[in-house]
């Protein structure tokens, strides 16, 4: 991955650094709110030695700052913290003394400074008034040479003891301002491994990258789909009825030599949207002045019917069987050339049914009488339903929905198309995530008011009323 890569990954998911920044606050919140406010009493002592000269107070300088470096182990040795424990005002045993005090030096100086952290802001500077006496007298004994009557060093309190009026911890600013990067490092981290190990397809270089096969048009994502899944008033105009044309056109001009007159629509998994896309498609090759027939051969889940308000009791598998005559079963749908053949009964055996010549037939017959026949067909992956209608038929259209349909997905059932030696027309990439531009380029080229109300007007469906011959539909109706 290249910078612009990461880049991508967390302004894709954007969402995910916020909602990691967030649980970092809180959770510095909580601790800053559960964490017992500490207070630090501190005292400086003046590590020396006597000296005549100044030769003797250079050599004493030197000698004095490498005793106030053996000093810091001092403070901490269990000598010193039993000497402040036995001050009755400090109401701590050895262990607690040392464990609350601590040393350092001063660089370049003869400076030994000591702090004690406790939560009792009053122990805390009793405990370094202790010190500061018990420290002093401790050196001048260590340092009092056998038979001799005054140390070689002496240790002076220059500054303290004094302890501070506010807490040294816990500092919600900076716990916060820490915590807020963390978060913000964490989730931008999760945005890039997410990316990383993320092998949906969201975009139309994905999909062709992924099954090196043409992208007849991406539908992109739209909130209203699921109230108006149909491209008809106003959702005829939008961005999707826009790709809808778009897929039309390419599937006009998919051969060049011979036209792709039965076309077979189907998903590598179920909800990705194959229905509606058959759906729409047939719409906007009957707007468009052709004759159409949409089938349903989804005969496992058909939808069609119910999208379409009409009626599905009976339908191919009826036809197929000899139950009726396909004049009988097809319906008009609208007041265009679009006629419905909806799936009719649940067979016992779909693919059997599908793959039978009664099929074979049916659709070479469909074909000579219609334009264009759409066929709605199972998921590949789940059935084989799809790729025994597709081996049937012209070609296939394969339907990705962005987000949800993998890589591996995606090319399985470009494999199982291919492998029944039936032809892939191309993919359309459903639910396509769209660049705020691209919605304004179409409304600035979208068509006119006067085709908004001409778009308006449509009727509803009518009643199944005669297709154009030879076939003849029958009084079945929405």
């Amino acid at each position: 991955m290249e910078l612009r890569d990461y880049v991508s990954a967390v302004r894709k998911r954007w969402w995910l650094v916020a909602a990691a920044a967030c649980l970092a606050l809180v959770a510095a919140v909580v601790v800053t709110a559960r964490t017992a406010p500490t207070y630090a009493a501190g005292v400086t002592f003046f590590v020396s030695t006597p000296s005549t000269g100044v030769t003797d107070a250079y050599q004493g300088g030197l000698f004095s700052q490498q005793r106030a470096r053996s000093y810091v182990t001092l403070v901490g040795s269990d000598r010193l913290a039993d000497a402040v424990a036995a001050d009755p005002s400090v109401g701590l045993d050895a262990g607690e003394v040392q464990r609350r005090i601590s040393a350092h030096t001063v660089p370049d100086t003869v400076l030994l400074e000591v702090t004690v952290v406790d939560t009792d802001s009053a122990r805390a500077l009793r405990v370094a008034q202790a010190v500061a006496t018990k420290f002093s007298a401790l050196v001048a004994t260590i340092e009092t040479p056998p038979g001799g009557s005054a140390p070689t060093v002496r240790v002076d309190v220059v500054t303290g003891p004094r302890v501070s009026t506010d807490p040294i911890s816990p500092q919600p600013a900076r716990n916060f301002a820490i915590a807020l990067l963390l978060g913000l490092i964490a989730g931008a981290g999760l945005a890039v491994l997410r990316e990383i190990l993320d092998t949906s397809i969201r975009s139309a270089a994905q999909l062709r990258q992924a099954t090196r096969k043409a992208i007849l048009a991406a539908v992109p994502h739209d909130a209203h789909a699921l109230e108006s899944p149909l491209l008809v008033e106003d959702a005829a105009w939008s961005p999707r009825g826009e790709a809808m044309r778009h897929l039309r056109t390419n599937l006009q001009f998919v051969d060049p030599d011979r036209r792709a007159r039965c076309v077979v629509v189907t998903s590598a998994l179920p909800d990705e949207g194959k229905s509606t896309i058959a759906c729409n498609l047939a719409i906007v090759l009957a707007e468009a002045g052709h004759r159409v027939l949409l089938v349903d051969a989804d005969v496992r889940r058909p939808k069609l019917a119910e999208y379409l308000d009409l009626e599905g009791a009976v339908g191919l598998t009826n036809v197929l069987v000899g139950q009726l005559d396909l004049d009988t079963a097809v319906q008009r749908w609208g007041d265009r050339e679009l006629w419905v053949l909806p799936s009719g009964s649940i067979p016992p055996n779909p693919s059997e049914l599908l793959g039978s010549q009664q099929m074979t037939r049916l659709l070479a017959e469909v074909s000579e009488a219609y334009d264009y026949v759409v066929v709605d067909s199972s998921p590949l992956l789940v059935v084989t339903d799809a790729a025994v209608v597709a081996s049937r038929a012209d070609g296939a259209v394969l339907v990705t929905r962005a987000g949800r349909t993998s890589v591996a997905q995606a090319q399985a059932a470009v494999h199982a198309i291919e492998a029944v030696s039936a032809r892939l027309f191309g993919c359309v990439l459903n639910g396509a995530k769209g660049a705020v531009g691209d919605a304004y380029t179409y409304a600035y080229y979208g068509p006119s008011e006067g085709a908004h109300r001409s778009a308006r007007a449509l009727p509803a469906p009518e009643q199944a009323v005669t297709p154009p011959e030879p076939v003849k539909a029958g009084t079945r109706g929405a």
